[in-house]
């Protein structure tokens, strides 16, 4: 036995193990391991078991710590840098999106190399006096004053593609008021200074040397530019991605005893729209109609041959589980109320719908604050909904098993819109009005004597008294004025509470939504209220229930609801070409609304469709509608998973040009091209 091993010494009663003196050292060092281990037990065993709980906790306050660091400096990259970073990013993202701002090509692998640019001929030796004859174009196209030579050249595009691109964006460089959107900006006055800067760099660049323009640093500054100037493209929509285009058939098919009226105009109707190419169809389904008459009787009969007919056609199906009144607005449209059982409990207890200050009710749809009440014969009108649409999956098991059902979206409010109905025309309410709060029936301030004593402050417990009428300006009121209550501390509670209650309905809605259409695409319809955005307060958002002043991103604990539901966010795509007049009335932003809107979603990582509002059939409001669904501007080509038509007469009629909506679904399709063009 060697000196250096362990000497045991085994008697009659007990084991005694010696060390030697000389690995003593060495074996205390080495920690014990299986039935050692449990041996050596006691104050020493759970001493060390303690201190490697505290290393694994201080390893995770340390990996939160990092995780920390580096979401805010993807945030400053996104927001400061203009970088392409998706929404879960790492390292990886960070060093491909700065190769390819300085002009690298990094493939999905990570293979990373510089893409030399076409030549026309394979020998390099023509390619000074190709440079030299396109002289011209380039000159007028972006004004060089002296040569460059190649390292100078490519010192001065990699400033420009990486450092300049972060200092552009920042507003004070460019003089731009920091609430203002980038898609509000006059782009001639950006592109104007981008140019500028560029030249100057170029031209500090140009003195170190006096050798002949290289062909390659003025070929990518060119595609620099045309990648800003994104308008160059025109119409021609051929590299685009394609967006599936459903259309929304007119309300009124099926009648209020859940019968189809014309099977035969339906036909003709579907015929033109797949002759279209259309992708799909968008049916409202009206809890008015299916369970109009006694609670839990369900009647799906005229949907079932609506679906039939749609079925021989073989279009995708999109359905709305619709929640709310439609017309009664003395404008002759089809009437589809609420059902008549629900009717007739409100003649008893009214306050089971909105109401507004002069204690007024709007039958639309029913008032959040009863979501968990039992006042629906015996029901909360969370379960009525539930039953309602767990009835439609029950009863269509067989289209969603063959695929035709592709999508379900749920109504949330008034017009099946995710706001209060404080733009309610039948209450009186008119472009540009701001509209008046919906919480005056008892339940909601119930809701809202609790909140106030949660937060210490009982006396808070009331609405606002100086917020005004429905067609009230903002400058008209002392709580959506410049520096009004809104913004004082009970203003930012009320606001806040009103705000939330919007986000705990939506939740809870979609919670149940998601048992009942599990595994089915479900869909949100989110409002464009763009009118007053240009003030502090965005009064007409506040009273719909948004809680997003110039000081607020009131859209942003609204889509933390919706990402975690997993649905999809539907946007109203609004015309943009809005006249001076109503600009300096209402100051309107449909493009500052649009861009907050489209971009946070998309920053949430929110999956983005599209519905157009009745209001624009002409080739330049498609072609605006175009550009929203897919910005050929945005560097991670984020685009609309589809788009909703909305058609205000069926085509049959033809009042809607038919050639302008094949060009239109045509471009969203990405089909045509520049030669193709009408």
């Amino acid at each position: 036995m060697d000196e250096d091993d362990t000497i045991t010494t085994t008697t009659a009663t007990t084991n005694l193990v010696v060390p030697n003196p000389q690995a003593q050292a060495q074996t205390q060092t080495r920690r014990p391991r299986g039935f050692a281990a449990v041996a050596a037990g006691g104050a020493s065993g759970n001493k060390g078991k303690k201190e490697r709980e505290k290393e694994k906790e201080r390893t995770k306050l340390r990996e939160r710590h990092r995780r920390a660091i580096t979401s805010r400096m993807l945030a400053g990259l996104r927001q400061y840098g203009n970088f392409p970073l998706p929404a879960r990013a790492d390292m990886n993202d960070v060093l491909a999106a700065l190769a390819r701002e300085a002009g690298w090509v990094v493939e999905a692998d990570g293979t990373t190399y510089r893409q030399s640019p076409p030549t026309p001929a394979p020998a390099p030796a023509p390619a000074p006096a190709a440079s030299q004859s396109q002289l011209p174009q380039l000159a007028a196209a972006f004004p060089v004053e002296s040569p460059l030579s190649a390292s100078a050249s490519a010192m001065s595009l990699t400033h420009c593609s990486v450092k300049q691109t972060t200092l552009e964006c920042s507003p004070s460089l460019l003089g731009i008021d920091d609430s203002l959107s980038p898609a509000s900006l006059d782009s001639s006055v950006v592109i104007g200074e981008r140019d500028r800067e560029m030249d100057t760099k170029y031209t500090t660049a140009a003195s170190a040397s006096a050798s002949p323009i290289n062909s390659t640093s003025v070929q990518c500054r060119i595609e620099l530019i045309q990648d800003i100037h994104s308008g160059e493209h025109g119409n021609d929509f051929t590299s685009t991605p394609y967006v599936p285009v459903y259309v929304k058939l007119p309300t009124g098919v099926v009648n209020n005893f859940c019968q189809l009226i014309d099977p035969e105009g339906v036909r003709q109707e579907l015929s033109h729209l797949k002759s279209l190419n259309v992708d799909g169809v968008v049916i409202d389904c009206w809890w008015g109609i299916v369970e109009g008459w006694s609670p839990q009787k369900y009647v799906w009969s005229g949907y079932r041959d609506l679906f039939n007919i749609i079925q021989e056609f073989k279009l995708n199906l999109q359905v709305v589980m619709a929640f709310h009144e439609y017309g009664g607005n003395d404008s002759g449209d089809t009437l589809i109320a609420l059902p008549q059982w629900v009717m007739e409990i409100g003649k008893d207890n009214p306050d089971i719908f909105f109401t507004d200050r002069e204690g007024r009710r709007n039958p639309e749809c029913l008032s959040w604050g009863i979501d968990k009440e039992r006042v629906l014969k015996g029901r909360t009108a969370i379960e009525v909904y539930f039953d309602f649409m767990r009835s439609f999956r029950t009863e269509f098991d067989d289209l969603f098993a063959e695929g035709q059902i592709s999508a379900v979206e749920i109504g949330l409010g008034a017009s099946g819109e995710l706001k209060y109905p404080s733009l309610s025309e039948r209450m009186g309410w008119r472009y540009p009005g701001i509209g008046e709060f919906q919480c005056y029936d008892k339940y909601l301030q119930q809701s809202l004597c609790r909140a106030s004593k949660l937060r210490g402050h009982s006396f808070w417990g009331k609405c606002p008294d100086n917020a005004g009428q429905y067609n009230s300006r903002p400058h008209e009121t002392g709580f959506f004025c410049e520096r009004g209550d809104y913004d004082s501390y009970y203003g930012r509670f009320f606001l806040h509470w009103y705000a939330q209650t919007l986000i705990d309905h939506a939740d809870n809605v979609l919670s149940l939504a998601n048992l009942a259409f599990e595994e089915v695409k479900i869909i949100i319809k989110v409002p464009a209220i763009h009118w007053w955005y240009k003030t502090a307060s965005h009064a007409a958002e506040l009273t719909a229930g948004f809680y997003n002043p110039t000081n607020q991103n009131g859209y942003s604990p609204v889509f933390e609801v919706l990402r975690k539901h997993s649905v999809t966010l539907k946007f109203v795509c609004l015309r943009l070409q809005v006249s001076d007049l109503e600009n300096d009335e209402a100051l309107a932003d449909p493009e500052g609304l649009s861009w907050q809107v489209l971009n946070l979603a998309w920053d949430r990582g929110l999956t983005v469709a599209g519905e157009n509002a009745l209001s624009c059939y002409e080739r330049e409001g498609y072609m605006r509608i175009v550009e929203m669904a897919k910005p050929r501007s945005d560097p991670d080509r984020r685009h609309f998973s589809f788009f909703v038509y909305q058609q205000p007469t069926p085509l049959v009629q033809g009042t809607i040009c038919f050639s302008e909506l094949d060009y239109f679904i045509k471009s969203m399709h990405g089909e045509i091209a520049g030669d193709l063009l009408p």
